[in-house]
């Protein structure tokens, strides 16, 4: 009968080691995620080629009018 308690006994550590484990390895998911978070999101390439654009017809930019002369 000796040996069920001591079976029972190491499960019960071996379960508190897995749930310690678990906990310390959310502690520094959290702490990693609060070191790589930027102060500002960061901006796509595309948001930046279309930030002055709006709907609609577009004004002819100044070098292409000195590139070709409508004469």
């Amino acid at each position: 009968m000796a040996k069920k308690a001591r079976a029972t006994f190491q499960k019960r550590e071996k379960e508190r080691a897995r749930q310690q484990k678990q906990h310390d390895k959310v502690q520094r998911r959290v702490a990693a995620k609060a070191q790589r978070t930027p102060s500002a999101p960061p901006v796509e390439e595309e948001a930046l080629a279309i930030a002055g654009m709006r709907p609609g017809p577009q004004a002819v930019p100044p070098s292409w009018d000195e590139a070709h002369p409508t004469h």
